[in-house]
């Protein structure tokens, strides 16, 4: 309350009322006193995950550990915290060894259980292990495993939608060669004593038969016959050699296809039929071949051929015709299914990789080697839509760790397939990890689901996505990562801001967004949402971006926490504080959140030991009946519980009697002099919300006179009689009824009688000044004569690339004639560049600031730049170019002025203008999967299929662009096809290109010869390749293949893989001297000439194509 300085009559009386609860800090609702804290292990990670819980026995906070167990083993498990009461310990529900997965051999000791905790419908709760794994045979593959809970937290029967059918049924028959020629015959029974504990042996699984032969075959034992493991080892163990003088393979092969797969002997209908033959000599009834492996074929036996060489090497026999006819024997392609072994001895050592080939047809079917739902590990993360009853599971390592997400509804699963987001992630590297966390948006009537991969592009990725009327998924939207490495999707959170039922808002974390300062800082964006569609909205103010805080490793919604009818939001930044952490506070706003927070709580405030608050959050119950949702915060080995306040609004109204001020009546005797005076009525009063508080609240209120004075030179004239003083402060207890208290002001009011009239012809304000010294001559006037120079780079255009973007320019200011006051240097620049710094620093005279966009004024010589002085000389202004802005110049206007007059401004101002050209960064690699030709491969002169012309040999083109697109670049592969001799080198069998829009002309190389089937007739010609080091395009015929890449984006891979064959035929053994005198060895000239090879497309990627490629992207690259 006050009086401003007004005639004696009309005067204004002005009363301010400012208060604060006692308890009140820099906070709102959340209150920290009275905090809960439960400590567990942590080691076991205790407080990884928190999920608020509530049964018939009371109110809960359910805490995961998912290493519980270590350091033994990492099942993982669960703690049940109680809220109510003063126990701050946990008890261990012991879950770990519940979870399972009937007829399937479970692994769960690394499985985590409780890594992810969701809540489910009617109170209910659901727990994770996605790294639950199950046996295969020898293979172990990690599906994943979840288990809900009842509501007394024992878990209900387990679920892994992406387990693994290992295989169905598989009959194995084994032909042995027990010929006189094998020799010692133990390593034949050390070979399959070996290879059968690798399979699944099981009547439901693999049987396993094994027959020998010489000249006619017999059975050892039939499939039927052993139903363990051990009993079919020991079996195998004690089979004796049967001795012959002749090997009639194809005799036996048959024998075991109609016998050894026949249902009277064992074999089961719809069984994968698997056949090994181990040999160590060519038959004595090739004749037959053709005939049996076509019956084979037929009856769809895959077949395994075995060659041992001992003999032959023992005998210096040569080896080549019994492995042209052992590879006959096996499917196709040969590399899979055909092994050789040196010697008897050394035949156990394939028994494994023999083992994981068989598996693998029992895996997949087809003998492939891509993972997909093998490693998936579902369960990564969780959510529970109410609006469609359907239950999403994250699956980050399905598909080769591309990541997918798992629906399932009731008993009905449905795992998404690689191409439903293939070409949204455009995932070249299969990492993107797609799953890492899931959530749902709807617009009232539609639900649309959502997906994070944080390592997609590296800066990760958030999807949108639905399902059509043919129950197929259709992306809706997808928003991109800004930053390499910052997690972006790794945390999201839906949030109907005003309660409505639509979404309002997704928020996505990016918990380790690096700061300038090179700090994990991390960031929450927002995004609103319109029919699916995502429209970024900046991004929540939080942590200093000085320290590591990884804000948004956590985000929950909370149920209006300030009772205004709003939605909030609780982020957790864990690693701020120096690691012991902290939670932010956001309140909603009609449909959107405020971007500053409301209250932030420092985990070391309420326990100094607390390391990691804010680790994992839940908001989403009332854990103490006050009808305010309250908030769980998980930490390192320990979790925290914070109960939330009711909110007061407050309410002050103010009466005056008498409700005017008269001067002239002075009822009041204040300390013996007649005063006026008057009585201000204040009524305090507050809204609560939730209603019905307990007891009223304690608040500390302050009464100003005299509030709207500016100056504190100013005197009050009013004052309380209470005090003397201007400023009364006083405590009251306030409930939602209203308190009323009156207080007394008495008015200092001067006395007339002695005042004496101010003459109103006068003026009332008077200035005075006083001159600074110009030091410029006799008329005061200073006429300067400033003088701009500025060097900078030569006329030749700069190229611009991440490790040069600075451009700094040299500038000079000399005076040549009166004192130049208040110099200053403007530079304006063009948007493609944007102000760094200047040099020397502002105490040598030199002060540069940057207040309008694209200028900057440079104070020089403050005060006055004197006659014929030169500031240090000269100082250096630097930019750094903007990569946001590509231009093909850069241009810079810099001008000289003062306050005082120019004699010649001409010299005044510089003009610079610099070419400018981007270094488009273009990095090109190779993988180069090289494979030797050996010697003993015979020479196919009729090529019928691609494996008549030798093995494979791929290679990978990728090219790296780095901070600028291009439009346009070339880039020309140069293929060593044929020998200076015309011998073929290479068959290039298929060209295919990834990452965008990159084509390559190939026709005419791909697959000339057009083999499918058809007999081609292929010569060679004796040709000395011996003292050629190394074969490019002058030792060597080469085709060139030219590609375009249009339009490519920055930091981007763009690929061409080529496959190619080699041509056998080309290389022939020869006869060379090693290093030990009198010592002679076969060197395969297809080793050298391999070697040649590898060389040349190292050439051909290292010198060609980055040499030649590079002077073609200087040349076409346009931008």
């Amino acid at each position: 309350m006050g009086f401003g300085r007004a005639p004696p009559r009309g005067g204004k009386v002005l009363l301010c009322a400012a208060g604060k609860q006692a308890w009140q800090e820099l906070s709102f609702n959340v209150g920290t006193a009275g905090a809960k804290i439960f400590s567990g292990p942590a080691a076991e990670e205790f407080g990884y995950s928190v999920q608020q819980a509530t049964n018939h026995e009371g109110k809960w906070l359910l805490v995961s550990a998912p290493w519980s167990g270590f350091s033994r083993n990492r099942k993982g498990d669960v703690y049940k915290c109680p809220v109510s009461g003063s126990r701050n310990s946990c008890d261990k529900l012991n879950l770990q060894d519940s979870v399972s997965i009937p007829n399937v051999k479970n692994a769960i000791d690394n499985m985590c259980l409780g890594l992810t905790l969701t809540r489910m419908p009617a109170d209910g709760l659901m727990m994770c292990g996605p790294l639950w794994g199950q046996k295969c045979g020898t293979q172990d593959f990690y599906p994943g495993i979840c288990a809900k809970l009842n509501p007394l937290f024992r878990p209900q029967p387990a679920f892994s939608p992406a387990v693994q059918t290992c295989g169905g049924p598989m009959d194995i028959v084994i032909v042995l060669d027990g010929s006189n020629s094998i020799y010692p015959w133990e390593p034949m029974t050390a070979f399959l004593q070996k290879l059968i504990p690798a399979l699944d042996i099981g009547p439901q699984n693999t049987q396993v038969s094994v027959i020998q032969y010489a000249v006619n075959p017999k059975f050892e034992f039939k499939l039927n016959k052993y139903k363990t493991k051990d009993e079919m080892v020991a079996a195998a163990s004690s089979i004796t050699q049967m001795y012959g003088h002749s090997t009639n393979t194809f005799h036996a092969i048959q024998y075991a296809r109609l016998w050894g797969f026949n249902q009277n002997n064992g074999a089961r209908s719809g069984a994968a039929k698997v056949m090994v033959v181990v040999t160590d000599g060519e038959s004595h009834d090739e004749a037959f071949r053709d005939t049996v492996i076509a019956d084979c074929e037929k009856q769809g036996i895959t077949r395994f051929g075995i060659a041992v060489l001992g003999y032959y090497i023992r005998n210096n026999i040569n080896t080549e015709n019994l492995i042209k006819e052992i590879k006959s024997i096996a499917s196709l392609p040969t590399e899979k299914y055909f092994f050789n072994v040196s010697e008897e001895a050394v035949l156990s050592t394939i028994a494994g990789t023999l083992g994981n080939r068989i598996f693998n047809i029992e895996g997949t079917g087809k003998g492939g080697d891509n993972f997909k739902m093998e490693m998936s590990q579902v369960g990564f993360s969780a959510h529970y839509s109410s609006q469609q009853d359907v239950l999403m599971l994250g699956a980050v390592g399905a598909y080769a760790w591309s990541g997918t997400v798992v629906h399932q509804k009731g008993s009905i699963v449905d795992i998404l397939p690689f191409s439903a987001f293939e070409g949204t992630l455009q995932d070249r590297n299969h990492s993107s990890l797609l799953g890492y966390s899931v959530t749902t948006l709807s617009d009232g009537h539609t639900e649309y689901f959502v997906a994070g991969a944080p390592r997609s592009n590296h800066s990760g990725q958030v999807i949108v996505y639905t399902f059509n009327a043919q129950k197929q998924s259709a992306i809706i939207d997808s928003e991109r990562g800004k930053q390499i490495g910052s997690y972006f999707g790794s945390v999201l959170c839906s949030l109907d801001v005003n309660r409505d039922g639509v979404t309002d808002l997704l928020l996505v974390g990016a918990p380790m967004f690096m700061s300038e300062l090179k700090r994990e800082e991390g960031r929450v964006h927002l995004f609103s949402v319109t029919k699916g569609i995502l429209n970024e909205q900046g991004f929540l103010e939080g942590p200093s971006s000085t320290e590591n805080a990884r804000f948004g490793m956590a985000i929950s919604a909370v149920p209006d926490l300030d009772l205004d009818g709003y939605n909030d939001v609780v982020v957790g930044a864990p690693l701020e504080d120096k690691g012991k952490g902290v939670i932010y506070i956001y309140n909603g706003e009609k449909e959107t959140l405020k971007k500053q927070f409301s209250q932030r709580i420092l985990g070391s405030k309420l326990d100094p030991q607390l390391q990691y608050f804010g680790r994992s959050l839940d908001s989403y119950k009332d854990l103490n009946d006050d009808t305010v949702p309250d908030i769980s915060i998980g930490a390192y080995g320990k979790v925290v519980q914070l109960w939330s306040r009711g909110v007061a609004s407050v309410t002050a109204k103010a009466s005056f009697n008498p409700n005017k001020i008269n001067i002239f009546n002075k009822p009041c005797n204040i300390n013996g002099r007649k005063l006026t005076c008057f009585t201000a009525n204040l009524c305090l009063g507050a809204a609560f919300r939730p209603k019905n508080p307990v007891g009223p609240i304690d608040i500390s209120y302050t009464l100003t006179l005299d509030a709207d004075l500016q100056a504190s030179r100013v005197t009050s004239r009013g004052l309380f009689t209470q005090n003397n003083e201007r400023f009364l402060t006083e405590k009251a207890k306030i409930s939602s009824a209203s308190l009323c208290r009156d207080y007394q002001v008495y008015v200092q009011v001067m006395d007339e009688s002695n005042l004496v009239s101010l003459n109103d012809s006068h003026p009332a304000l008077l200035l005075f000044q006083i001159p600074f010294t110009k030091d410029c001559g006799s008329d005061d006037v200073c006429v300067s004569d400033l003088v701009l120079s500025v060097l900078c780079c030569s006329s030749a255009p700069v190229l611009v690339s991440a490790n040069n973007r600075e451009l700094s320019f040299e500038v000079v200011v000399k005076n040549k004639k009166e004192n130049a006051y208040n110099t200053q240097v403007l530079a304006t620049f063009s948007s493609n560049l944007y102000y760094s710094s200047v040099f020397p620093p502002e105490t040598d005279g030199v002060k540069c600031t940057s207040t309008q966009t694209q200028t900057v004024t440079c104070q020089v010589g403050y005060p006055a730049l004197k006659t014929g002085q030169e500031v240090s000389m000269k100082f250096q202004i630097n930019f750094d170019y903007n990569f946001n802005e590509l231009e093909n110049k850069a241009e810079v206007t810099f001008e000289a002025k003062s306050d005082g007059k120019e004699e010649r401004p001409a010299d005044n101002k510089v003009d610079i203008s610099i070419p400018v050209q981007y270094d488009a960064g273009i990095v090109l690699e190779s993988n180069i999967n090289f494979y030797v030709a050996d010697a003993a491969t015979p020479v196919v002169t009729a090529v019928k299929t691609l494996d008549d012309i030798g093995p494979e040999f791929n290679f990978t083109v990728k090219v790296s662009t780095s901070n600028f697109p291009v439009n346009l670049l070339y880039l020309t592969i140069a293929l060593p096809l044929t020998t200076k001799g015309g011998n073929p080198l290479l068959y290039v069998t298929n060209v295919d290109t990834q990452g965008g829009s990159i084509s390559c002309d190939s026709s005419g190389l791909v697959d000339p010869l057009k083999i499918n089937g058809k007999s081609y007739k292929q010569s060679f010609s004796e040709e000395n390749l011996r003292g050629i080091e190394k074969l490019d395009c002058k030792s060597a015929k080469c085709n060139y293949m030219k590609c375009i890449l249009k339009d490519t984006e920055i930091k981007s891979a763009y690929f061409v893989k080529v496959k190619t064959r080699i041509w056998s035929g080309t290389f022939l053994s020869v006869v060379l001297t090693v290093s030990k005198p009198g010592e002679k060895g076969d060197v395969p000239v297809g080793v050298i000439a391999g070697s040649i090879i590898a060389g040349l497309l190292l050439l051909a990627l290292a010198v060609g194509l980055l040499w030649k490629v590079r002077v073609c992207l200087h040349v076409s690259v346009l931008s």
